[in-house]
């Protein structure tokens, strides 16, 4: 059958479409067929996105109950003493607690041992709690104020023979781990206890290096 090679009359026009026409028509044909094909390319990509997301949330990224991955304080205590001119604090606490992080540092060029310990739920706190004990060796008032992060005694308390200064800023906003704060002079050192848990386990906290410190 012969190709029919008769101009394309255009109804609008009511004439034979010229070759500028025809040209520009089936450009316009295969740009609309360009886009076409994007815009399912794009629609089945995001679908492809959809279903690597949804199965990485459903498959791999589960909730688990496992404990969260704690600190040997005594162990890193024990290992860092060679370095420290001064017994570094490691008490013994219950096994509900744990430390989070423990390391030796430089704190205002006032060697410091640091030790994270997350506390237990109470009736109180529903949820787990914080204190830090840093230990400053040879502190001065300096490293003191920025640890106790520039807060004004609000009194003391004795625990276990040992006098405590407090620092309590619970009723002000935006205090974070600095809500609550003791600090003692122990030997030769500084101890500051700061954080968000109760006052009864920041006493435990207390006792504890308290017991310790009689036996160095």
């Amino acid at each position: 059958m012969a190709k029919n090679t008769e101009p394309r009359i255009v109804a609008e026009l009511g004439r034979p479409e010229t070759p500028e026409e025809t040209f520009a028509r089936k450009a316009e044909n295969s740009r609309k067929h360009r886009a076409n094909q994007t815009l399912l390319n794009l629609v089945v990509a995001t679908a492809a996105s959809l279903g690597i997301v949804l199965f990485l949330v459903l498959v791999v990224v589960r909730p688990t109950d496992q404990t969260p991955v704690s600190a040997d304080y005594q162990t890193i205590a024990a290992d860092s003493q060679t370095n420290a001119s001064e017994p570094l604090l490691a008490p013994s606490l219950p096994e509900t607690w744990y430390a989070n992080s423990a390391r030796l540092g430089t704190t205002s060029s006032v060697q410091t041992w640091y030790v994270g310990f997350v506390t237990p739920r109470t009736d109180s706190t529903p949820s787990e709690q914080f204190i830090a004990l840093e230990q400053g060796i040879g502190a001065n008032p300096t490293w003191l104020g920025i640890v106790t992060d520039g807060a004004l005694a609000t009194g003391t308390i004795e625990i276990d023979g040992i006098e405590w200064t407090i620092y309590d800023r619970r009723s002000s906003a935006d205090t974070g781990n600095y809500a609550y704060s003791l600090s003692a002079e122990i030997a030769g050192s500084t101890v500051v206890l700061h954080g968000t848990a109760t006052d009864a386990q920041f006493e435990l906290l207390a006792a504890s290096i308290a017991a310790e410190s009689e036996e160095q």
